[in-house]
């Protein structure tokens, strides 16, 4: 790869194999421009962190866009792939600009605001039409979202919708006459509704399926039509219990009900000529492909052959094939097409491989409960200790892909078990929705269920039990060791909700929306719920050692709260240790996840002894 290097650091059989995974490069689904599609985005960790890289793929040559000590991920191209813009934070804390720069950048070319005029703020969403018109969707503390519109050589650019509540940009039509905004101005953030409106800001038309607010319903922008003169947008609904497309045209008001029987979330985008749709299907924490022609008859579905695992994003392309970023629990991702070719194949050493997942289904006050489990390969029997790795979100899943953290646990002897519990998507809507006003506490319950079953089934040994994650999981972890402190052995948090009054003070606007949305208003209005569902509330009776590891730049799960938790902590001379760095919600510098992957090993280790069956793989100490 022309302007990429290997991964700092060596990659040799000498290095574990759980540091060799996450050093091993890695590239994303590269993004391509609409109308020059030899032009392509992506990230890589190439160099040690996560940055912007361009790729001409008709010449081959690839060459790094972004260098930012924190590293960069969010970018775009515009449509002419002329140029580039991504957004530059601050040490990622996420509140920042838009920044641009050629494609063909030639010695002497920088970067430059894309849009001058517009303050620094959190990003709401993006569209850049083919007149070099661009959509830019703003949130701040002060003013909510703010969607604004930026023509080429004007001086300024305009407002065109402002509202307190959370809205972001969803899409540009082909014409550029057509904007898509989602929008919570009904106040359910876990529930948009859509609004297409004109350059001037004037409406279109409306699709609104919460009824204002009354009902539980969502829509979601997944693109116009790519096509000169098509005004039909493509958009999510859960009408049915579950996620799937319908075809909206705001013009006439035709709804197209596409009827895809499929099990599970659907998902979907256009085909470059309009004429058909990728479908991306999640069922059980398992992905897949197919594509749906809309014109035959009532729509003809087609299964795109992809391995079983998890399809992590998909594009279409203009000859034809399917490119995809596909991996699973036990294989490292790459970049696939439906020709047979892996489209990007990164210089270095390769990940190594992991075991695979196992599917188990528990029965749960709420319902029956997935969790993937993953078991060592030596010792050959259990009872193992056992990390409880719960994922972020919560509107989010755990999926048999492959990640770097369950693989190192693992390695080090250790069973890993991952719940999907209530809140969690891909299991239809009711099982999303079900996480309401008493949150955090619902989840422990499904959490607890799976417990109950690895310590009867004879996996996990009760007496080393680890309860991690991190962002949502984060704060389960700790809401988890102080309502349940009998059942856990070690806590280990990263960027966690620990405080969550504090927290929401002090977090991004649209996360005071979605905290709003969970517990039914804020901590004024609803002091009992913030207070069932704040770990702070409960951290006297934690009795297990807790590691908590935090970024000094979080705007999600900001210092401040983090900090009246360890205090608190403090105060009563409780086992605990803090890691504090220099980032926001996570690091995107390679081997700084490394060494927080070792501190939480490390911390494990000291406190619950280490487990049988290492065989030296795990750490350098081993």
């Amino acid at each position: 790869m022309v302007g990429m290097t290997e991964t700092t650091g060596s990659t040799t059989d000498s290095v574990p194999e759980w540091e060799q995974r996450f050093r091993a490069p890695r590239v994303s689904l590269p993004d391509w421009a609409e109308d020059a599609p030899d032009r392509a985005l992506f990230v890589s960790n190439a160099t040690g962190t996560y940055e912007l890289y361009a790729w001409d793929r008709a010449t081959g040559e690839q060459r790094q866009v972004t260098d930012r000590p924190n590293g960069t991920t969010d970018g775009t191209l515009t449509p002419d792939g002329e140029a580039i813009w991504w957004f530059d934070d601050t040490d990622g804390d996420e509140f920042g600009v838009w920044m641009r720069r050629p494609f063909n950048d030639g010695e002497g070319a920088e970067d430059e605001p894309a849009v001058p005029g517009l303050e620094a703020s959190y990003p709401a969403g993006l569209a850049i039409g083919r007149d070099g018109t661009a959509v830019v969707g703003r949130s701040t503390d002060e003013d909510g979202t703010t969607v604004h519109l930026v023509r080429p050589g004007a001086t300024a650019p305009v407002e065109i919708y402002r509202h307190r509540e959370s809205a972001g940009v969803g899409d540009l039509s082909h014409d550029g006459t057509l904007i898509a905004l989602e929008h919570t101005e009904h106040g359910d953030a876990m529930h948009s509704a859509l609004r297409v409106v004109r350059p001037d800001g004037s409406t279109v038309a409306e699709l609104d399926d919460t009824e204002g607010g009354t009902k539980e319903l969502g829509l979601a922008v997944l693109g116009f039509a790519p096509v000169a003169g098509d005004t039909r947008l493509l958009v999510g609904h859960q009408r049915r219990g579950r996620w799937e497309p319908m075809i909206w045209d705001p013009v006439t008001g035709t709804e197209t009900d596409l009827a895809i029987e499929l099990p599970g979330d659907v998902g979907a985008e256009w085909c470059p000529d309009g004429s058909a749709l990728l479908i991306e299907h999640g069922f059980e924490a398992r992905s897949e492909l197919w594509r749906y022609e809309p014109a035959a008859g009532e729509g003809t579905l087609v299964r795109v052959e992809t391995p079983a695992g998890s399809v992590s994003g998909a594009t279409a392309r203009p000859d034809g094939t399917v490119e995809y970023l596909w991996s699973s629990a036990a294989e490292p991702p790459v970049v696939r097409s439906t020709s047979g070719a892996v489209v990007l194949d990164p210089p270095g050493a390769k990940a190594p491989r992991s075991v695979p997942v196992e599917d188990v289904w528990v029965d749960g006050p709420g319902g029956r409960v997935h969790a993937l489990v993953q078991r060592p390969t030596a010792p050959a029997e259990g009872p193992f200790p056992t990390v409880f790795e719960i994922h972020g979100g919560p509107t989010w899943h755990d999926s048999d892909a492959f990640a770097g953290g369950p693989a190192a646990w693992v390695d080090h002897g250790y069973a890993v078990v991952r719940v999907n519990y209530r809140g969690s998507t891909g299991y239809g809507r009711a099982w999303t929705d079900a996480l309401k006003h008493r949150i955090g506490l619902i989840e422990l319950e499904d959490i607890a269920a799976v417990r109950e079953w690895a310590v009867k089934s004879g996996l996990a040994d009760p007496a080393r039990l680890v309860l991690a994650g991190g962002s949502w999981g984060g704060y389960l972890t700790l809401l988890g060791l102080g309502t349940q402190p009998g059942d856990w052995a070690v806590g280990l948090a990263a960027v966690p909700v620990a405080d969550y009054v504090t927290a929401y003070h002090d977090e991004m606007e649209a996360l005071k929306a979605m905290d709003r949305t969970l517990l039914g208003g804020t901590p004024e209005e609803v002091p009992e719920r913030f207070k069932a569902s704040s770990p702070l509330t409960y951290v006297d009776a934690v009795r297990a050692p807790v590691y908590i590891s935090a970024g000094v730049n979080d705007p999600r799960c900001p210092i401040r709260q983090v900090e009246n938790y360890v205090d608190r902590l403090k105060s009563r001379d409780a086992v605990h240790e803090v890691y504090r760095y220099d980032a926001g919600h996570g690091s995107l510098v390679v081997e700084e996840r490394i060494k927080q992957v070792r501190l939480e090993l490390d911390f494990a280790a000291r406190h619950l002894g280490s487990p049988d069956g290492l065989a030296g793989r795990g750490s350098r100490a081993a």
